[in-house]
């Protein structure tokens, strides 16, 4: 059954949605008929994702808007907020998917971390303090959907910005849940969308066709959609290279990091990385 925020003539409003998994949503959102905002950086690729969504919705045109927003900026949110409201009115569904990967190191370039923190981190609080009081204010059925990562889970070597500031989201989002069921009244809830290997322009790397491991985002926002519906909070995707049973074991072995007093990341620690390899070949409940 589909989530009742999921209704024709709600309003959706996405960020980082003029591309992959952002765009996706849009276009499914669009076809059930909800009016959808598309918010991303100014360009032609925002205009041109507007102009597909409009084809996809019944509503055609006149139920897509594109806005051009820097989720960094608390003032560009609340901007589009205004926006919204003065074109559609109240917001269901709020996607906070807008992100950046330029990748980083511990000791490079200030700047790549600055920018990261501020899109990645900053947009999903900005988004969700600027739309969150209204949306539940209204006393109708909601969303809000965080995108997170694995590597803000596991957080593997390699990228410890972008690893931060995922893990911070996951944190921000168990803790806006547990503020939205507390709250009197309230029929927002919140999701946490934690995608596998999907090929977009972030992970595209140059690379023009899909790696056979990879989900598209269209995959990716089926298995969203399936998993809100079972009220899952947790949207663990799986792809084509890694399953359900894999994800879990890499989890349950992070974790064991600290109850194990291991050294962090110990699966690429040379004491332990044996120990990982022959325990991703047990039965987990064994464990």
């Amino acid at each position: 059954m589909t989530h009742a925020a999921f209704a024709a003539n709600a309003v959706a409003v996405v960020t980082g949605a003029a591309s992959g998994i952002g765009l996706a949503a849009a276009h499914r959102f669009a076809s059930l008929g909800m009016k959808v905002v598309l918010a991303d950086r100014k360009g032609e690729r925002l205009a041109e994702a507007a102009r597909a969504v409009g084809e996809t919705s019944p509503n055609g045109a006149e139920g897509v808007l594109a806005c051009a927003t820097d989720v960094s900026e608390l003032e560009a949110l609340e901007a589009l907020q205004e926006e919204v409201i003065e074109r559609f009115g109240k917001v269901h569904v709020l996607m906070n998917n807008a992100g950046i990967q330029p990748g980083s190191a511990l000791f490079g370039p200030l700047e790549n971390w600055e920018r990261v923190m501020a899109v990645n981190l900053g947009g999903v609080i900005n988004g969700t303090r600027v739309f969150g009081p209204a949306m539940i204010a209204h006393g109708e059925p909601g969303l809000i959907i965080n995108t997170g990562s694995k590597q803000g889970i596991t957080t593997p070597p390699g990228d410890p910005a972008y690893n931060v500031a995922k893990a911070a989201v996951k944190a921000f989002s168990e803790a806006l849940e547990h503020e939205l069921r507390n709250t009197p009244a309230c029929r927002i809830a919140a999701h946490l969308l934690i995608p596998g290997f999907v090929h977009t322009g972030l992970t595209a790397n140059g690379r023009t066709e899909k790696p056979e491991a990879a989900w598209t985002p269209e995959q990716t926002v089926d298995f969203m959609m399936d998993s809100i519906a079972r009220g899952d909070f947790y949207i663990l995707c799986p792809d084509n290279d890694v399953s359900r049973e894999l994800d879990e074991k890499r989890i349950f072995w992070a974790a064991g990091d600290i109850v194990e007093n291991r050294p962090p990341l110990s699966r690429w620690h040379p004491d332990h990385a044996e120990a990982f390899r022959t325990y991703l070949t047990q039965d987990r409940a064994r464990q």
